[in-house]
C-alpha cells in the first residue's frame, strides 16, 4: 500500500504537461565553425540572443560581465579545439559577440542544482535518471536533445541548451551513461576563478569533460577513469552507469582528482545511489529534502519494480522535482534507443 501511494502521487505530479524538446543532429565530421548551424533550423536567432543575454545577466553581474569581456577575448586563443571553433561558429550563427558566447558557456558551468540516480534491477539492468535544475526559466525553451554523428553513425547523444557546447547529460550507446551535478553551492564570484582555472591551468570545464568522455571512452571503466582523474575547473559529481550488472558509480570530484568513489553494491542490498549537490557522507542542509525524498521513494518502489518508468516517477516527486527543475532524462546504456528527456514547463511546484 505504501509503495502504491508513492507511485500514485508521483503519477499525479508527472502529468503536468511535460513535453519533449526538439532534437538536432550535429555531425562531428563537419568543421567546428559550422557544425552547430542546424540549431538555426529549430530556434529563432533573436530569441537565442535575448535568452542568452538573460542567462548572463542573471548569473554574472553586469559589472563583472563588462569588466571581463575584453579579457575573455584575449583568452579566446587558449580555448582548445573543437570548442574554440564551435564557440566562434555559435557567435557567427547568432550574430552576437564572441565574448558574450564565451561568457554564456561559462555561465552554465555554475548554478546547476541537480538530482541524479543510478539504479540496478534484479536481473542486472542499470538505469540512470537525472533532474537538471537551473534558476533560469528561459532554459525550458532552450533545451534540446543532440545526436552527435561520426561517419554517419551515432557516436553519442545528450541533452543541452542551445548555444552551449558542453553536456551535463549524455549517453554513449551500449557503453555508458553520464550526468554531472554541481558540488556544493557555487557563487558568482567563483565564475572568474573557474575561467582562469580553465585557460591558464589547462583544466577542463566539467561539461566539456563529459562530452570528451562520451566521444573517446571505450567502456564504463574507461569513462570512470577519465572522469575521475582529468583535472577540471571546479568540484562536481559525475554519475556514471554502464551496461553490466554492478556498473554504476558516483564520483565526487575535486579540481585535481577524485575525493570519493561511491559504487553500486547490489550484492549487499545497495542497488541504487542518489546524488544531489552535497557529499553523500555528510547530511544535506536542513532546507534540502531531495535526497531523503528520493531514498524513501526508491525504498518503497523496491528493486524488483525498478525500471525506466518507475525511475521517472521517483524523479517526478516533489521536492526531487521542484520549481526550478528544467528537464528530466531517463536513460540506460544497454537500451540506448530508450533515451528520453522531457521538459518540465512549470517545474514541479509544491501543491501542499
Amino acid at each position: 500500500m505504501r509503495r502504491a501511494a508513492v507511485l500514485l502521487l508521483a503519477l499525479a505530479v508527472s502529468c503536468r504537461a511535460a513535453f519533449a524538446p526538439p532534437t538536432v543532429n550535429i555531425s562531428l565530421d563537419d568543421d567546428p565553425d559550422v557544425r552547430w548551424a542546424p540549431l538555426m533550423k529549430v530556434f529563432d536567432v533573436e530569441f537565442l540572443k535575448k535568452a542568452g543575454a538573460e542567462v548572463i545577466d542573471s548569473t554574472v553581474p553586469k559589472w563583472v560581465h563588462h569588466a571581463v569581456a575584453p579579457i575573455v577575448m584575449a583568452l579566446e586563443k587558449y580555448i582548445p579545439q573543437p570548442y574554440a571553433g564551435e564557440i566562434r561558429g555559435m557567435a557567427s550563427h547568432f550574430g552576437g559577440s564572441l565574448s558574450d558566447v564565451i561568457i554564456l558557456n561559462f555561465a552554465y558551468e555554475v548554478s546547476a542544482f541537480c538530482t541524479s540516480i543510478i539504479a540496478q534491477d534484479k536481473i542486472g539492468h542499470v538505469y540512470h535518471g537525472r533532474n537538471l535544475d537551473y534558476p533560469h526559466p528561459v532554459l525550458r525553451n532552450l533545451t534540446v536533445n543532440i545526436i552527435f554523428l561520426k561517419n554517419g553513425k551515432v557516436a553519442y547523444r545528450g541533452t543541452s541548451f542551445a548555444g552551449y557546447v558542453g553536456l551535463w547529460t549524455g549517453q554513449s550507446p551500449n557503453k555508458f551513461t553520464v550526468s554531472g551535478d554541481q558540488r556544493g553551492s557555487e557563487h558568482w564570484w567563483n565564475w572568474w576563478k573557474n575561467v582562469v582555472s580553465a585557460f591558464l591551468f589547462r583544466r577542463s570545464p566539467v561539461s566539456w569533460l563529459v562530452r570528451e568522455t562520451l566521444e573517446e571512452a571505450e567502456d564504463f571503466q574507461d569513462a570512470v577513469m577519465r572522469l575521475s582523474k582529468i583535472p577540471i575547473i571546479t568540484g562536481v559529481y559525475y554519475i556514471v552507469g554502464g551496461v553490466q550488472a554492478g556498473e554504476g558509480v558516483v564520483i565526487t570530484r575535486d579540481r585535481e582528482g577524485p575525493a570519493d568513489i561511491w559504487p553500486l553494491d547490489p550484492m549487499n542490498g545497495r542497488w541504487y545511489r542518489v546524488e544531489t549537490n552535497f557529499d553523500h557522507w555528510l547530511p544535506p542542509p536542513a532546507w534540502d529534502h531531495r535526497r531523503e525524498a528520493a531514498n524513501k521513494a526508491l525504498n518503497a518502489t523496491l528493486q524488483e519494480h525498478i525500471n525506466m518508468d518507475t525511475l521517472y516517477q521517483v524523479l517526478s516527486l516533489y521536492p526531487v522535482c521542484n520549481g526550478i527543475t528544467v528537464y528530466t532524462t531517463i536513460m540506460s546504456a544497454g537500451a540506448p534507443e530508450k533515451y528520453n528527456t522531457v521538459v518540465r514547463p512549470q517545474g514541479c511546484p509544491h501543491t501542499n
